[in-house]
């Protein structure tokens, strides 16, 4: 009741000045961590000042809203809100062309991260608009996303019989491998999960962990970065639509702002939180804990890198081309070129 009397009420507020539209902005989980909380909010809810855009912005977290992070794209389409801040691995499984931004094994960088997202962009872009009625406004990472595990884990090979916590296919895909069950589940519910038993494992950012309370069910980090997890912005397009040709260049030259801004931000985080988590120092932005760090072996290097070609790209495309019989081949004229294959 407390969520549908939220969201009805920043519906009302949407409609309360005909002369100054109102946009409703779904943001990400509070409990996903800094970037959330120091970056994306307080971004929105000063934009209007910032800008100069003739329009106010209401924010709502998604888990505020008690609407799953897996639905992002949905709401989007519906007029709901009129921005949503998505996350990338999620939204996947209703539009697989974001996958291809952040395959495992595709991005062991910021920097890979970046020119990738850039050459294969203009992709999602035209398919999130034909299938969803929705403009990207940017993307962003939340950072190298590594394996938290209950049971002492010293390598992948442990995980062997285990249920790993997966945000989208090509990290089950991968996870698969070594004999481990891939379970979608939403970030809100995964340290409750990883309590109880209901998974063993979990993948996520080092940052996000921290700020949600992973290494209090957990025991072990094994900090090798399978992907960098692209979350990013859509907007409806009929609520882009209504604002003239000013208006919109002046809302996307903010949001690429908050775009290189978070890039950067998430950057310092990492290696930030990798000491907080292992009770290293220094610990600046985060809660100091003592998880195990597992050593990253050469042959788990060699396992991620080989995942691209091996299973997480052969399982997206057959999922991609499903739904956008173009994926495949401009996937690979743009980053498959500039990758070699």
């Amino acid at each position: 009741m407390r969520t549908f009397i939220a969201v009805t009420a920043i519906c009302i507020a949407g409609a309360a000045s005909a002369d100054t539209p109102n946009f409703r902005v779904l943001g990400q989980p509070v409990g996903s961590g800094l970037i959330q909380q120091k970056k994306e909010q307080p971004f929105f809810e000063n934009l209007t000042e910032t800008s100069g855009i003739n329009a106010t912005f209401e924010y709502l977290p998604v888990d505020v809203a008690g609407i799953p992070d897996n639905d992002g794209m949905r709401v989007v389409r519906t007029g709901l809100f009129d921005i949503v801040s998505f996350r990338g691995p999620q939204v996947s499984r209703d539009e697989p062309t974001m996958l291809g931004l952040d395959l495992v094994g595709l991005n062991p960088t910021y920097e890979k991260g970046k020119t990738h997202s850039a050459a294969f962009l203009p992709t999602v872009d035209a398919a999130v608009q034909k299938r969803f009625n929705a403009k990207v406004l940017g993307v962003w990472p939340a950072g190298p996303q590594v394996i938290f595990c209950k049971p002492e884990i010293s390598g992948l090979a442990d995980l062997e019989g285990l249920k790993v916590r997966v945000g989208d296919q090509s990290a089950s895909a991968f996870v698969a491998q070594f004999g481990a069950t891939g379970v979608p589940m939403p970030f809100g519910e995964v340290q409750q999960s990883l309590s109880r038993g209901v998974v063993d494992c979990a993948i996520t950012g080092p940052s996000s962990a921290n700020s949600a309370g992973w290494p209090e069910v957990t025991t072990t980090v094994l900090p090798i970065a399978l992907q960098l997890a692209m979350n990013g912005y859509v907007m409806n397009l009929d609520s882009w639509n209504a604002l003239d040709a000013e208006q919109q260049e002046k809302l996307q030259t903010a949001m690429t702002e908050l775009e290189s801004d978070i890039w950067d931000y998430s950057e310092e985080l990492y290696q930030d939180a990798l000491n907080c988590n292992t009770g290293q120092e220094p610990c600046v932005t985060g809660t100091s804990y003592n998880l195990t760090a597992a050593p990253v072996s050469d042959a788990d290097l060699e396992a991620v890198s080989k995942a691209l070609v091996g299973s997480s790209l052969p399982t997206w495309t057959k999922q991609c081309n499903a739904v956008n019989e173009t994926c495949e081949a401009e996937w690979m004229a743009s980053i498959g070129a500039a990758l070699g294959l």
